[in-house]
């Protein structure tokens, strides 16, 4: 593991700083108890490392009120209690083709029950969705918008400010997933007009696998998909009302939260900005590397604006399941490679029936010699049927 290089982190950054390693089993072997359910000292202890997690992440959103951001698996729990809890009979939603199966899915068996109406807006060359083709696809019965803030297969940065303002205009909520951008580009709520997001810790937070969450803006009608026990007021038969119950039951993934806790303040403490520019700049060597070698074809990799560190790319000739094999097997390099959750996006660039493509993406512990090793790594391959 030592020798690998590691060029996967739109599914999961790796590794995470010391830091996050170190807080997750002090604090799991000195707190490793139920928050908020008890009064002696470990118990709110614990509970205010929860507390102060949720705030960190709400002033990370910009958003108001920490009890109002909700802990769960991963975004694509939370996307299912979003979109679940604020579809209603006869709703008509608004999605794009950049889209993950964690919204794709959810809203397809909606549809398919016959709850909403669904339109796709696609994106163009370059990996962007016009705003105005979201503002012309609304109409009087659209509920919600539900956009991807990055891609993670073509890494484009979406134009959610824009976007968000269209849906303000029109009184329509608009959703923002940002598994690919939070904690890697700046998210901000009121700016963007968001009015609910979802987010993962394993990704750009540098937290672990298992934990995630959504933060909903006062005033946005959603309701429990989810009911159980919450620790407090538990004569009571109905599930609790406010937040963060209302998205919460159960007792928590709390080794989950505290390394996000950790993840997070190591983000902050490095600066977004800061970790950003110097994988876009690894980005723009593997880029130029890549489109140099013949018989590769690279896929939306036009620009560092608007853009997160993610290249996908076919060697000709070669399936790209083969290619990942050789990569992992001959040059130690692990890699993402198929429709990578994200069967539209393969769709509009025409990989889709060609089983997808490669994926390289960069992390923020990803150095020059793992780029240029991964460029002579495709060359090599490459060349098998120059």
């Amino acid at each position: 593991m030592n020798d690998l290089i590691y060029l996967d982190n739109s599914a999961t950054t790796f590794p995470k700083p010391e830091e996050v390693y170190k807080f997750m089993d002090t604090f799991y072997r000195t707190h490793g108890v139920s928050p908020g359910r008890s009064g002696f000292d470990a118990a709110i202890e614990t509970e205010e490392m929860v507390s102060a997690t949720r705030k960190m992440l709400t002033e990370l959103f910009n958003g108001d009120d920490p009890e109002r951001l909700t802990f769960s698996y991963n975004a694509s729990d939370s996307l299912n209690m979003l979109l679940q809890g604020m579809a209603e009979k006869g709703d008509h939603v608004i999605t794009t083709k950049l889209e993950h199966n964690s919204v794709l899915r959810p809203l397809y068996h909606l549809e398919q029950d016959g709850t909403i109406e669904l339109t796709y807006v696609t994106f163009n060359q370059d990996g962007y969705v016009n705003p105005d083709d979201i503002k012309n696809a609304i109409k009087s019965n659209t509920k919600m918008v539900v956009v991807n803030h990055c891609s993670n297969v073509i890494g484009t940065i979406q134009p959610l400010a824009e976007i968000g303002k269209i849906c303000k205009d029109k009184g329509v909520y608009f959703i923002a997933d940002t598994s690919q951008s939070a904690g890697a580009v700046a998210v901000d709520m009121k700016a963007m007009g968001i009015d609910a997001l979802v987010f993962t810790g394993h990704k750009c937070l540098m937290g672990p696998t298992g934990i995630g969450g959504s933060y909903v803006m006062e005033g946005i009608p959603i309701k429990g998909t989810r009911f159980g026990g919450t620790g407090v007021r538990s004569a009571v038969k109905t599930h609790l009302e406010e937040f963060p119950y209302r998205l919460e039951c159960g007792t928590m993934n709390l080794v989950g939260v505290a390394g996000l806790h950790a993840g997070v303040k190591w983000v902050n403490e490095q600066g977004i900005e800061n970790i950003h520019n110097k994988e876009m700049d690894l980005w723009e060597k593997l880029r130029a590397g890549m489109q140099n070698i013949e018989n590769v074809t690279t896929y939306c990799a036009t620009s560092r604006e608007n853009q997160n560190p993610v290249l996908c790319f076919n060697v000709k000739g070669f399936e790209a399941g083969d290619v990942g094999t050789m990569l992992d097997v001959d040059y130690n390099i692990a890699c993402r490679t198929g429709l990578h959750c994200a069967p539209l996006v393969h769709e509009v660039i025409g990989t889709f029936d060609i089983h997808g493509a490669v994926r390289f993406s960069i992390g923020a512990f990803t150095i020059q010699e793992h780029i240029d090793k991964a460029i002579e790594a495709v060359k090599d391959i490459a060349s098998i049927r120059g």
